[in-house]
């Protein structure tokens, strides 16, 4: 039996921790102890921590040099829980749990803190504790019982427990830092900014662009202000809606081309400028916090930095330290081959069931060898394009592989009633505008035969999109979990000074010596076979990674 303990911090830096036993109520006498850090690293063999939150303990045990195994994260937990009970919205904190278990006034949730530029990220800092210890013990104790009447329960704990280990490896990621070369950055930013100017304003090369701008429309327009260049076009007798570059592009205009180029740099110098490179990057390493589940589908998300959205020109910056390397592995096909194993079509198993080319399989079954039209059809049927060549194509993947088509219908019909959908895992969907008055009028979420009142069919038809891929993208998200925290795992047991840097939706970077490379390589392919099979089961689906060994990051791909 894994051995459990449930750890709280204290005042002055103590902790409050008790053994637990399988219903999650203490096992034996509850402790006091005078310092957390050394109350956890004097237990090695404990298999799991229960705490309150990841972000309020860990860091400060990472800071000391101490790393868990496992953990529960009782506020997610209660964020999973609540989704899949239909309840997704109401406050998820541990003294909310608390409170709704006592039928008391449940409080609502502390409004997001906002996170510290430059810095490790205030995780560091002491929180208080919401709710005493022994008031924690019963939510978690409840939680069990709670995951016990789920819809399928063991992939609920499963899926609970994998999303406690990426809180984990956020907050290691976090306290590693991915390498980053302020000098590189500079130079890459004169390169294509061109230098400052005294004051604050735009760099040389935005301001030449700028003049372009202005001198083509014949009067000074604001490139950086999309009201602006709408009425400078229409002035010009253009009528355009937005500046965004698809509808822009086309316009046979002297202002297109220096407008493009201008809103691109724009881009970077108030993203990834001189001032983000002061603010966020220090001692050679920036350090983004990382949200696991932050979107509702279950991807990541960050609280500051924007790491998620790195332009492949300023990835020129994250540079491996010097005898090291990256190790940067892209999941292939990820979401397709989800589909797959999620629907169980066999058909798509099948074409799924080998490392080549997902889509150049699919053309030779069902497109006449055209991988184009086979990309567009898959994923038409994930992300719901059902007008033009999308729709032609989708009739042809539905003959052929009926089961996975009828998949995501299934979802995006209960999307339009207004019903909740659930990722292979559990983890379930927000409810739509007008499910309230649904609950209102009586009808169950999941019995619903039709749109819930006061749910207008745009919304619906919209709604159902989203489900659809919803039940797609979150059961990926799901698969990435358990990828992550699997190698995370063979890392650590292989002994390696690798570590895990940088994460997004279904790509991965390991930061590691040269020498480890070939082995990092091989953990990374054998942790996403091991994900597959505890997510989904024995399927014949594969989960390959592209990998690529490179000093620099933009190198990659």
């Amino acid at each position: 039996m894994i051995e459990r303990w449930a750890v709280a911090a204290a005042e002055g830096g103590g902790a409050h921790l008790a053994p637990l036993g399988s219903d999650g109520l203490p096992s034996g006498p509850v402790l006091h102890e005078a310092d957390l850090v050394e109350a956890v690293r004097s237990r090695p063999g404990v298999a799991r921590w229960v705490w309150r939150s990841t972000a309020d303990i860990y860091p400060r045990l990472l800071a000391a040099g101490v790393r868990v195994e496992r953990c529960y994260d009782i506020e997610d937990a209660e964020l999973l829980l609540l989704g899949h009970e239909g309840r997704l919205g109401e406050p998820r904190s541990a003294a909310a749990a608390w409170a709704r278990l006592r039928g008391g006034p449940v409080p609502p949730d502390p409004p997001p803190r906002a996170a510290e530029p430059g810095s490790q990220s205030s995780l560091f800092e002491p929180q208080p504790v919401t709710v005493p210890f022994e008031a924690l013990l019963e939510v978690y104790a409840d939680q069990l019982r709670r995951h016990d009447k789920a819809e399928h329960p063991d992939r609920m704990r499963l899926l609970t427990s994998s999303e406690s280990a990426g809180m984990l490896v956020a907050a290691e990621m976090n306290a590693s830092g991915l390498p980053w070369s302020a000098e590189v950055h500079r130079r890459v930013l004169d390169e294509l900014l061109g230098e400052r100017y005294a004051g604050g304003g735009e760099p040389r090369r935005m301001a030449e662009l700028a003049d372009e701008v202005s001198a083509a429309f014949g009067r000074r327009v604001r490139p950086e202000l999309p009201a602006d260049v709408i009425k400078a076009f229409g002035q010009a007798g253009i009528k355009v809606k937005s500046t965004r570059r698809w509808e822009i592009e086309g316009i046979d205009h002297a202002a297109v081309a220096p407008l493009i180029q201008y809103k691109k740099l724009y881009r970077i110098w108030t993203a990834h400028g001189w001032g983000w490179l002061q603010d966020w990057v220090r001692e050679g390493r920036f350090r983004p916090e990382y949200q696991p589940g932050g979107a509702a589908s279950g991807r990541w998300t960050t609280n500051g930095g924007g790491a998620l959205q790195i332009p492949k020109v300023i990835r020129r910056a994250v540079v491996a330290d010097e005898s090291w390397c990256l190790v940067v592995a892209d999941a292939d096909q990820m979401e397709p081959r989800v589909l797959a194993a999620i629907s169980r079509d066999r058909g798509l198993m099948e074409v799924a069931g080998s490392e080549e080319d997902l889509y150049t399989r699919l053309s030779d079954r069902a497109f006449s060898g055209d991988r184009d039209h086979a990309k567009i059809a898959l994923l038409g049927a994930v992300y719901g394009q059902t007008s033009g060549d999308g729709l032609k194509n989708l009739a042809a993947l539905r003959r052929r592989f009926p089961q996975a088509v009828a998949y995501v219908d299934d979802a995006a019909k209960a999307g339009e009633e207004g019903r909740l959908v659930r990722t292979w895992l559990g983890r379930t969907s927000p409810r739509p505008t007008g499910a309230e008055e649904a609950d209102e009028a009586g009808i169950p979420q999941d019995a619903s035969d039709g749109p819930a009142p006061g749910f207008a069919s745009n919304d619906a038809r919209a709604w159902g999109r989203f489900t659809r891929n919803f039940v797609v993208q979150g059961s990926a998200a799901d698969w990435a979990l358990l990828m992550l925290a699997a190698l995370r795992q063979s890392l650590a047991g292989a002994g390696l000074r690798a570590e895990l840097v940088f994460f997004q939706h279904d790509e991965v970077i390991v930061h590691c010596p040269l020498a480890e490379a070939e082995a990092v390589t091989e953990l990374i392919r054998e942790a996403g076979d091991l994900a597959g099979r505890i997510a989904f089961g024995e399927t014949p689906v594969r989960f390959p990674f592209t990998v690529a060994v490179v000093g620099c990051y933009a190198d990659a791909k």
